[in-house]
């Protein structure tokens, strides 16, 4: 294959977990992956977002040779970014305003309430009130968050009034560091007169929804919504913290054609195009209403081996397809099991991290464990309070894929991966175990 064969695509945030998954594209052998910043760089501390995009194109300038792609599958600022510089790179990408229609929570609820009644009811909390008070109509149980957060940071379900202060104080306390970034982007669009002074650092309280969690993935390619995916995310009971996210949904089939309407429409409304997206909503079994959560403008990565497991590709191929202007199709139930799932193994208390294994001993257990991948995430001696990107209420230690025969099959691989790991957390003030 000659140089001229080669396709360079930049990725926005390429980290280690992901690699591996976008090598396993088909037609991959063709395409040269190039990390355009680190995740570190593009969430830690109060991001400055004119010196990332400044960092961004001063490597792109520097490349000797074409900058055929530009992709990016985590959320703000990642997501923003990819149309910013797609535009003065010449890369397809969906369009900015899109993307910030389905960013910003409030934004995207007054987008979502146009053309479907499948919502929370909701609204805006005043930060500067004192005391805060709780939207008119609206009552408890609620969810507090920002308008924008990185995965469940500074997201709080409250029950009651005294819940409700606690947690807007802590958001008061901590929203500036994404909010204001966000207000760089914000000046970039031209809002309508519903969003005028609603600003990045707002906070937003919607009813508290019950009942299945799923997930509706697809693309957006010339003007069409095409849905390739349904997935179920099971909480740890008594929780709202993810157990596992399970593909394919085990949903009746009248509600998945549900999900794939209330989906096209919602994504037609903001402008989508070439671009994945995943949106997540609540089905109750009990009164068969669907409720949408929200809509990310782009597709999970987390997600990447259970559709690999399943149906032969990994979803980063819609992605990169898309990216390059080829076809976005995935197979269907072309893989090596009939289910697959991403579990969570959790704590939920702090602690520090002892005995983490190796890469060697990871390797290992996906070895003895046929459909198996491992993804530890802290280091030998780290806190767990000390994690990025952990929601309130509990710390990820693990990220575990399975791929089996039964939901059964599943569960016995995860199992058995949590007993071979042998993680050890020392609870707070202890020393190590001997």
């Amino acid at each position: 294959m000659s140089a001229g064969d080669i396709k360079n695509v930049f990725v926005v945030g390429l980290d280690e977990a992901n690699l591996p998954t976008l090598q396993a594209v088909p037609g991959s052998e063709s395409l040269r992956f190039h990390g355009l910043l680190t995740v570190a760089e593009l969430q830690d501390g109060e991001v400055s977002l004119p010196d990332v995009i400044k960092k961004a194109e001063e490597i792109l300038d520097a490349f000797d040779g074409s900058v055929d792609a530009i992709v990016g599958y985590w959320d703000f600022p990642v997501s923003t970014l990819v149309p910013i510089l797609g535009e003065r790179y010449g890369t397809r990408t969906t369009s900015l305003e899109s993307i910030v229609k389905c960013e910003h929570k409030y934004w995207s609820r007054v987008e979502q309430a146009k053309v479907t009644d499948r919502l929370p009811r909701f609204g805006r909390v005043d930060l500067d009130a004192d005391p805060p008070r709780v939207p008119e109509g609206m009552s408890f149980p609620m969810w507090l968050k920002p308008a924008l957060s990185y995965s469940s940071e500074l997201a709080f379900g409250v029950q009651d009034e005294k819940e409700f202060r606690a947690a807007v104080a802590e958001i008061r306390e901590g929203i500036d560091r994404v909010g204001r970034p966000f207000e760089h982007i914000l000046d970039r669009v031209d809002l309508p007169p519903e969003m005028r002074g609603v600003g990045g650092s707002v906070c937003l309280a919607e009813e508290s929804l019950t009942g299945i969690q799923v997930a509706v993935e697809g693309y957006a390619h010339r003007g069409e919504i095409t849905v390739y995916g349904v997935l179920d995310s099971i909480d740890y009971p008594d929780t709202p913290c993810f157990l596992r996210h399970q593909y394919p949904s085990a949903l009746p089939p009248q509600v998945v054609t549900e999900l794939h309407d209330v989906t096209r429409r919602v994504l037609a409304q903001v402008g989508f195009d070439e671009a994945t997206f995943s949106v997540e909503y609540f089905y109750d079994p009990k009164t068969q209403e669907i409720n949408l959560l929200e809509i990310n403008p782009r597709h999970s990565q987390s997600h990447a081996e259970l559709f690999e497991f399943v149906d032969g590709v990994p979803n980063h191929h819609c992605m990169l397809a898309l990216a390059l202007g080829t076809d976005p199709a995935v197979p269907y139930r072309q893989g090596e099991y009939a289910m697959a799932a991403k579990w969570y193994y959790r704590w939920f208390t702090d602690g520090v991290v002892r005995d983490v294994p190796s890469a060697e001993r990871i390797a290992e257990i996906e070895r003895e464990i046929p459909g198996v991948r491992v993804d530890v995430v802290p280091e030998e001696g780290q806190r767990l309070s000390g994690l990025a990107q952990q929601d309130s209420y509990s710390y990820e230690v693990a990220h575990i894929f399975t791929g089996g025969d039964d939901e059964e099959d599943l569960r016995r691989k995860f199992d058995r991966c949590v007993a071979a790991l042998g993680l050890v957390i020392d609870e707070p003030g202890e020393g190590p175990r001997a």
